[in-house]
């Protein structure tokens, strides 16, 4: 079989390669079932084992207090936009948002459907390249929640620190580093996230919830828009996305198996470093995020002659390198370098940025 390429795709994004070939051997055959994941009821108790382990393994590896729920739901972090106000903003409530980029962008956008937004601090005045400073956020005393993009996946921002609010939930997107590095679950209301990233394939959202803030939807809240309906359901309301969860189950035991989040947070910043150090070795290549606000996860860069970009990206494809080009809205590159991700793989992409700088700089 020949050598895989190296996938810096932002998401859907690569996979573990044991989660791969192990998906791969009970592709027909579960566990002496005789079936597919995908022929599953998802009211049979195979399945039901399925969803039950990868919520136990989720909650060791996150550490996940008791008095949180967790949702295996379907609709992508873009549908949680809209959920997260619905149940707990209410008709016509308010709400604090912080303004990161992109995705934040979106959040707050959905988020005036439904009531009033007060964006506490935005980094629009350097083109989202930084986390705006807690202590200039200008908050709402009447908010019902705060809700934060913890890591931005265009622009490449992550919040290495979580913010104080007291009182008031804090809600957050992680949607692009979830699981990445070790995180405090009781410091926040509620989080969410879409798997394409570090959990599993696109079509399942995950969502940890904070138990008091279940039962705020208003009743013209849609059943399944409703979070105390999909808990008191256990995600099974309707039928989930099943091979979904399987998957991300996987990657739980896959987690584990290398040690955690504390093993996984250790390679993490092992790769980012390698590439933030080459890329501030040069003035060939360039990043624009502060670096106190870097992301670990999502590396945006520009070569110094943009003209070169198409040579880069084509010579990028020959070695083995894909999915380099950044997003449309802001140009250059991005280097997606996820969980799965190994470091050789991190490895030959700095070999190679090297080579090129060589061969044309």
């Amino acid at each position: 079989m020949m050598a895989r390429p190296w996938n810096f795709s932002a998401g859907p994004a690569v996979l573990p390669e044991p989660v791969l070939e192990r998906a791969a051997a009970e592709m027909l055959d579960w566990r002496g079932s005789g079936m597919s994941v995908m022929e599953m009821s998802h009211r049979g108790k195979e399945f039901e084992s399925i969803i039950a382990d990868a919520e136990a393994d989720l909650r060791a590896l996150m550490g996940i207090p008791a008095n949180y729920k967790v949702l295996f739901l379907q609709g992508g972090a873009t549908l949680q936009f809209a959920m997260v106000p619905l149940n707990l903003m209410g008709e016509g409530g308010r709400a604090d948002y912080v303004h990161t980029g992109e995705w934040a962008k979106k959040a707050i956008a959905e988020a005036k459907k439904v009531g009033q937004v007060n964006v506490v601090a935005s980094a629009a005045d350097a083109n989202f390249s930084y986390v705006p400073a807690f202590d200039t956020w200008q908050r709402d005393p009447k908010a019902a929640y705060v809700h934060v993009t913890t890591n931005e996946t265009i622009g490449g921002v992550e919040f290495h620190a979580i913010p104080q609010t007291g009182d008031v939930p804090l809600v957050a997107d992680m949607s692009s580093h979830i699981l990445s590095r070790s995180m405090d679950v009781s410091r926040f209301g509620l989080i969410y996230a879409g798997a394409q990233k570090n959990i599993g394939p696109a079509g399942l959202t995950l969502v940890i919830v904070r138990e008091d803030l279940l039962g705020r939807a208003a009743a013209s809240v849609p059943t399944l828009l409703d979070y105390k309906v999909m808990a008191d359901g256990e995600s099974m309301v309707n039928t989930p996305p099943t091979y979904g969860v399987y998957i991300a189950g996987l990657v739980f035991e896959w987690l584990k198996g290398i040690g955690g989040l504390p093993e996984m947070e250790r390679r993490n910043r092992a790769k980012a470093r390698l590439l933030y150090d080459l890329i501030d070795g040069t003035d060939f290549y360039s990043n624009p995020v502060a670096i106190a606000d870097r992301s670990l996860m999502n590396i945006p860069f520009r070569l110094r002659d943009e003209s070169l970009d198409d040579l880069f990206l084509k010579g990028a494809k020959v070695a083995g390198l894909l999915q380099l080009k950044g997003h449309r809205s802001v140009g250059g590159m991005r280097a997606s370098i996820y969980n799965a991700m190994p470091l050789e793989g991190v490895q030959a992409l700095a070999d190679y940025m090297r080579e090129f700088e060589r061969t044309n700089g």
